[in-house]
């Protein structure tokens, strides 16, 4: 929370200024009182005679016991474990805002906050905007290997980060539930995207919908990502933290839900329009869908993984739209990211042919303007280099002897947001 500054220790034997003769004797008593005090105050790091005390504590109205330190160099040194005390203090006492309490902006990749607003040379009009604490996860619900600490143990150097997994029947079953689940999910959050509502709020129903079904949301700690799917919000390309900004009337988001459920993954994203929206964002947003479509139809065996970006960069290039080169698809199953990488731009060098039983993802990202990405200062929301808006739409497939199973199709069920789609 708090970083030393040289901060210049308070003596506590201060001299105080002269007292009027009327309160003399008093004033004398009070003081003999303090230099008492003093005399047994000891050292919060090495135990010697100490007559100093750190400001923060004296800001705070602390014991002094604790606060008292011989020298400088001994408060300096002691800083990294003192600055604690401070905070428990101000969690204590109540002297944060209790109405904010856990909101602050997400820094080093989800490992660091800091109460301000970082430095960063925005290049749209988007701002981030604090994160609430993380959410609970019940203990009844299984758990991968980051959930406790933030670290993939077996992902990376995992074999199937270099052969393309064929799966068994069992593993195609669980994927189909998993990848369902994950749909409903996302359904749940797109009937409550409107004007008003934060980003903040739609991951509390995306985690709340994702727990009630048994699963845990696979974003969550995921290399330290501190909420349970990504909102990607106007130039936000993708991995958008949910946070306490509020969607205003013309925006576009991408809600990004990926599910773990008996020991596998799903991942899927749609982009939605918040209220009205302009022309030319709903053309960007269903020229991405239409991307993602023209993709899935050349997907069966026998087809080389490095045509997907050619299909998508085609059909992105002649809309005057421009194809993300920074991110691509990527395979899926028992771990959340393998082989193949599935690149979505023209003259890509991706390696491999499609399978029958194979399983990964396509998830184009379209930029109104230029490919070109930047990252936020939070270290995971990357953003468009010129401010424009970017759209995305995500599913899992599985490829079949003919030809392939969009596993996180959408249902009968859900949301009917797409103008085009109901024409």
């Amino acid at each position: 929370m708090y970083k030393y500054r040289n901060l210049q220790l308070i003596s506590l034997s201060t001299k105080t200024p002269r007292p009027s003769s009327s309160c003399l004797t008093a004033r004398l008593r009070l003081l003999n009182a303090i230099m008492a005090d003093v005399a047994t105050l000891s050292c919060a790091r090495c135990s010697k005679p100490a007559n100093l005390q750190c400001p923060k504590c004296v800001e705070l109205k602390l014991p002094r016991e604790d606060a008292a330190f011989c020298t400088q160099d001994c408060f300096k040194a002691s800083w990294s474990s003192h600055k604690s005390v401070h905070l428990k203090a101000k969690q204590s006492n109540g002297t944060g805002n209790p109405e904010n309490d856990g909101w602050e902006y997400c820094m080093k990749k989800g490992q660091g906050r800091t109460p301000k607003l970082p430095y960063f040379d925005w290049t749209g009009t988007l701002r981030p905007y604090p994160i609430s604490s993380k959410r609970v996860v019940p203990a009844h619900i299984d758990l991968p290997d980051w959930a406790a600490d933030g670290i993939p143990k077996e992902e990376p150097s995992s074999d199937l980060q270099r052969v393309v997994e064929i799966k068994t029947p069992d593993q195609i079953e669980r994927m189909r539930e998993t990848c369902r689940i994950a749909r409903e999910v996302l359904d749940a959050a797109a009937r409550v995207i409107r004007p008003g509502i934060t980003t903040d709020e739609i991951d509390r129903v995306v985690h709340d919908a994702t727990i009630a079904a048994g699963g845990y949301p696979s974003p969550l700690n995921y290399h330290f990502f501190p909420k349970s799917c990504c909102t990607s919000v106007n130039e936000v390309i993708c991995h958008g933290i949910p946070d306490a900004r509020k969607l205003e009337d013309g925006d576009i988001v991408n809600v990004d839900v990926s599910v773990f459920y008996k020991g596998v993954h799903a991942d899927l994203n749609d982009t939605y329009f918040v209220g009205n929206v302009d022309e030319e964002s709903r053309r960007l947003v269903q020229c991405t869908y239409e991307c993602l479509e023209k993709a899935i139809s050349i997907v069966k065996p026998g087809v080389r993984f490095r045509e997907v970006g050619e299909v998508i960069n085609r059909h992105a290039t002649m809309a005057g739209f421009s194809v993300v080169k920074s991110y691509c698809g990527h395979g899926i199953g028992e771990l959340f990211h393998c082989a193949p990488n599935i690149p979505h731009y023209a003259r890509n060098k991706a390696v491999g042919v499609m399978k029958a039983g194979q399983t990964f993802t396509i998830e184009p990202m379209i930029n109104a303007g230029i490919w070109r990405d930047r990252m936020w200062p939070d270290g995971w929301s990357d953003v468009t280099a010129d401010g424009k808006r970017s759209a995305q739409f995500e599913h899992t497939l599985l490829v079949t002897e003919t030809g392939v199973e969009v596993l996180t199709a959408r249902l009968p069920s859900s949301p009917k947001v797409y103008p085009w789609l109901d024409a």
